[in-house]
This record gives structure tokens, sequence and C-alpha cells, in this order.
């Protein structure tokens, strides 16, 4: 019913166990910084996080002020849906083995607060291979919830293939899409953004920005395959210039392609896998841009900065501690497999 390929799916539990450091390395940048010096005099800020996911919580997380702090200085921050909001869960065996993902809207409300995320400033993607996972009763639910909640979302195909969303005085153009689905093709592709749309001009009529979120990639690795990058390319031709992406579940390198920002992946914001899953892919970050509100540069990226994280356990929830934050030996390793990603540990 999935789309995956064979050789992806005979990599997943390796990969999940001890992600991997392969791949190509080259072409990538340091996780901050800035485009436009002197800044400009007025800017609006985008706060991109990770999968949202309860698989790992029963309980709200436990977030660090500072963390809490730099989410609550963002005009939107964007993340993505990776369970279906629902009360009763309709895959019961699936669900109870965490391959079929859910959260209760309770969950995500209390989730929000406790970040310090405002519902009116999130917006959150819906394009992901586990968006059906409760079938389509499940995302009919999930649509209903988050309309509740007064949250705004992206990546629905009956919304268009780019969604317009202020913040501050800019509009940003969100194109989101999923190259994975766990269904079959009929049901999904119906409802969900599956491929990068030509964007026709006046779907970009009165957008200060285009930032495109593909839930892309194959996960637990930490450098995208050659395909990604590929995919990136072509985003950006189509007049992208911002890109973040979703779905490896660990954190993964910045580049530039023309004049704009592809981040390829933020990790997991709240735990999607396991409740205990080896650190590496406990590691999320959480990516601040600036972007110019200035006549002169209006729409322009004036700086950028991925700040990361550690998802923790706490009995039955997490804690999200800045890597800074962190002491010993795990401080160490953390620290050591940033600087293996980062060109530079972005201090």
């Amino acid at each position: 019913m999935s789309n995956y390929p064979l050789s992806y799916k005979l990599s997943w539990l390796p990969r999940l166990l001890r992600p991997s450091l392969g791949g190509d390395r080259s072409g990538f940048v340091a996780p901050a910084a800035t485009f436009i010096d002197p800044p400009p005099m007025r800017t609006m800020r985008l706060a991109f996080v990770g999968d949202i996911s309860a698989v790992a919580n029963r309980d709200a997380p436990e977030c660090d002020p500072a963390i809490a702090a730099l989410l609550s200085s963002a005009d939107l921050v964007v993340g993505n849906c990776e369970s279906p909001i629902v009360e009763r869960p309709r895959a019961l065996v699936g669900t109870w083995l965490g391959t079929r993902h859910a959260m209760s809207e309770r969950f995500l409300a209390d989730a929000l607060a406790a970040v310090g995320i405002s519902r009116d400033r999130l917006v959150l993607s819906l394009a992901n291979n586990h968006v059906l996972d409760q079938g389509i009763a499940g995302f009919e639910e999930t649509l209903a919830a988050l309309d509740r909640l007064g949250v705004r979302t992206i990546g629905a195909l009956a919304d268009g293939p780019v969604q317009r969303h202020a913040g501050g005085s800019l509009t940003i153009g969100f194109a989101a899409l999923t190259l994975w689905r766990n269904t079959g093709p009929a049901p999904f592709e119906k409802r969900i953004s599956m491929r990068p749309a030509e964007w026709p001009r006046d779907a970009k009529s009165g957008i200060d920005l285009t930032c495109a979120v593909p839930h892309w990639d194959w996960e637990f690795r930490h450098f995208p395959r050659k395909a990604t990058r590929a995919l990136a390319r072509r985003l950006a031709e189509k007049g992208a210039g911002l890109i973040v992406g979703h779905h490896a579940h660990v954190v993964q390198p910045v580049e530039h392609i023309g004049g704009g920002v592809t981040a390829y992946g933020l990790g997991d914001f709240l735990g999607t896998a396991l409740a205990r899953p080896p650190w590496p892919a406990r590691i999320g970050s959480i990516f601040v841009v600036d972007i110019s509100a200035d006549p002169a540069t209006r729409g322009r990226i004036a700086a950028y900065r991925q700040h990361f994280f550690m998802r923790l356990r706490a009995g039955n929830h997490e804690r999200l501690v800045p890597v800074e934050a962190l002491g010993g030996a795990l401080q160490r390793r953390v620290a050591g497999r940033l600087e293996t990603i980062f060109p530079a540990s972005g201090k």
C-alpha cells in the first residue's frame, strides 16, 4: 500500500537503531548566517519546528524557558503534524505498536501551551505519510480539531498549491508536499499534495516570500540523498526562496541554493518513533528565519539560525533542553555529532 522502495524498507530498522552519518557532505553551510548587513529596520520572524507526535508522550512535554521564549518570539511557527488528531484511534493494533500515529486534541493543546506556541500563530503541515493513519474519517476529524483550536494548515490538496498566511506585516506563501504515503494512492492523492506542482503566477500574487515545506528524504540519515538535493534545486528554480524539510527524524544540514536557504531536516520536535530512541534521534532543532519588511528588501531573508535541543525522557513525557544546558558525556557526544553534520557549531 505504501510507496516506499524495498531498499528503504530493509534499511529502516538498522538506521533507526543507528542513525547514519554516511553520504555526500559537500556544499553545506553553517547553521547560522546573516544575509542583510546592517539588518533591516523591520523584520518578521518565522520559527520552524520538526515533526509533532504523541507517540513518545502520554503527557505534554516539559520545556526549558529558553526554548519557549524563542518560540514565543516568532510571528509564525511552522511545524509538521505527524499524527492525526482523533479522540479514539481506529487502527487499534497499529496505534498500540506505534506504526500508526494518533494524538488527541487535548494533548496537542496542552503541548502547545507547554512550549509557548500560541495557536493563532501556528501553521501545521498535513503533507506527510502518517496523515491518513486513522483513515479518511480520522483525516476529517483532524481538520475539524485544528479548526476548533484555531490552527492554520498547509498541504491539503483542496487548499491549492500555495497557501497564504500572514505574519507581522508580510504574507508568506507555503507550498507543502510529501513524497511518501502509508496508504494506497487513491484516497491519499485526492487529499494531500504529493508533487512539486507548477505554481501559477496568480497563486503567488501578493506573496512576499514563497516557502516550500517538503516531507522528503529517507529516515534516520543525517545527510540528504542526491535525489533530495536535486528536488531542492527544482523547488528553488520554481521560486521557493526558503525550503524547510521534514521526515528524516534526525537533524540535517543547511544549503544555500541561489539566493535562498534550504534546511533539509530539523529532527523531531516531539518524538515520533519510540519512547526511548537512540540518542542521535533525540537531537532536534528550531530553525529561525528573520525576513525583511523594509521596502527596499521586502521579502528577502535577512538572517537565519538553527537552534539545537535534546528531548530527554521524564516518565510519561519528554523534556526539551537546549544543547548548551546539557552536561557530561551526553553533551560531548551531541556536540561531536553536530560538528560532523554542520561546518560550524553555530555559536
